[in-house]
Order: C-alpha cells, then structure tokens, then sequence
C-alpha cells in the first residue's frame, strides 16, 4: 500500500497556507511602515540636538531661509550631509520665532497630507 498525500489533503493544506498568508502579510507590510517612520522621529531627534547645539553657540536657531544648510555650514553634521528621511527626502524646517519644527512629507512626499510627520507629534 502506497503512503502519499491524496489531492483533497493537498487541497487543505494549500488552502490553509493561503488563509494565514492572507492574514499575516498585511500586518507585516504595516510594520515596515511604522518602523520608517519611528526612524524618521529619531532621525528628527538627532536634528533637533544638533539645532540646539548651534542655538547654544549662535544664541538663535537659524532662520527658516537658512534652513538645515546651516548646520551643515558649521559642521554639526559628522559625514558632512544633510540627512534625508526614511523614503528619501530632504527634512523641513521651519523657524517659528523661538522655537522650530521639522516635517517629513513621508512616503508621498507630498506637503499636507495624512502621512506627514511633525516633530511636535513624535513621542
């Protein structure tokens, strides 16, 4: 007697196979998602240390013209680059009389829209 699978076992287990690929793929699709933008939030945090430093040494953020460019200028940046955020693109800044903030367009890499991020709003 021949010990194989029959085509209804196999069909089962395909099926099977299918439902939980169903399931765990978009979770694990969200996941990378999330992750680029918590890398985002810490990538603005290590700006931020470096837009305080040159406020300590210049006694004034630089103004939103000068942007990140002026870090950069005085070499508060270690490889001498501007970083970019998680898909790429050039952080914003934007002086706001004593203080600053820094926006990410995210994966749209366009300006208001759902998937922008805020320093302000990193935990």
């Amino acid at each position: 007697m021949k010990k194989a699978f029959s085509l209804m076992e196999l069909m089962v287990v395909i099926v099977i196979l299918g439902l939980l690929a169903a399931f765990v793929l978009p979770s694990l699709t969200n996941k990378g998602e999330d992750a680029k933008k918590s890398l985002v939030c810490i990538q603005m945090k290590s700006i931020s240390q470096a837009l305080k430093m040159y406020k300590i040494d210049k006694s004034q953020y630089p103004s939103t013209e000068n942007g990140l460019k002026a870090l950069l200028e005085q070499n508060y940046f270690e490889n001498k680059k501007l970083p970019k955020d998680s898909w790429g693109n050039d952080f914003i800044y934007i002086l706001e009389d004593d203080s600053f903030e820094l926006v990410s367009f995210g994966a749209d890499k366009k300006e208001s829209t759902q998937d922008d991020i805020y320093f302000s709003k990193c935990n």
